[in-house]
């Protein structure tokens, strides 16, 4: 049975996650929050003890709603062949592309931290991505065994931007001029297309 004060800090959670998205962290005031909450100030200071602990909290569940599909799939990952598990990353990291609202919020404060960043967003960065970016690192050494540590973080960045650049702007690729149906036939001819031109670039590093 669900406790009162977990319904009460989901809410804050939803209403902040939606304004956040909305406003970015500046525009957004604990006013606005317990006001879409319908909660008291005193409940957004016990549950996150303030603006910055609920922003944090927003920003991690974002991340990790981003991400955790591919670190559950990390030793499936490893069983396969080089090939199939890059094409296994990539289709992983657009299937985001075929989810609504919550997704398009995430992808919303992203953008806001893209334009006004915050030391907020960078701890967090600091203390989530770590996982995740071993992942994709494991995978291009794969590609590049005699890789020093720089070339195999930067490879893994290239590997990231060339799915993360359709999510992160899926509805402006949704509208003309592009017009990208967000359809599941039309992802999973992406995730072939981006899959065979990583694969191109990670197979032939110094062509």
């Amino acid at each position: 049975m669900t406790r009162p004060s977990e319904i009460t800090r989901e809410r804050i959670l939803k209403a902040a996650e939606r304004l956040f998205a909305e406003r970015g962290y500046e525009g957004t005031s604990i006013r606005a929050i317990v006001a879409k909450a319908r909660v008291n100030q005193a409940a957004v200071n016990y549950h996150f003890a303030g603006k910055e602990g609920l922003y944090s909290e927003v920003l991690r569940a974002a991340f990790r709603a981003l991400t955790q599909d591919q670190l559950s799939h990390a030793e499936e990952a490893n069983s396969m062949s080089r090939e199939e598990a890059l094409a296994a990353f990539v289709r992983r990291q657009l299937r985001p592309l075929m989810a609504r609202d919550e997704v398009s919020r995430h992808m919303r404060i992203f953008s806001w931290e893209t334009a006004q960043p915050t030391a907020v967003f960078r701890k967090l960065v600091s203390e989530e991505a770590a996982p995740f970016m071993g992942l994709a690192t494991d995978l291009v050494r794969r590609f590049l065994p005699e890789a020093d540590r720089r070339t195999l973080s930067i490879a893994a960045v290239w590997l990231i931007g060339q799915c993360s650049i359709f999510v992160r702007n899926r509805e402006q690729l949704a509208n003309p001029p592009v017009g990208l149906s967000l359809d599941e036939a039309t992802i999973d001819r992406l995730a072939d297309l981006v899959g065979q031109w990583a694969l191109g670039g990670l197979a032939r590093p110094g062509a």
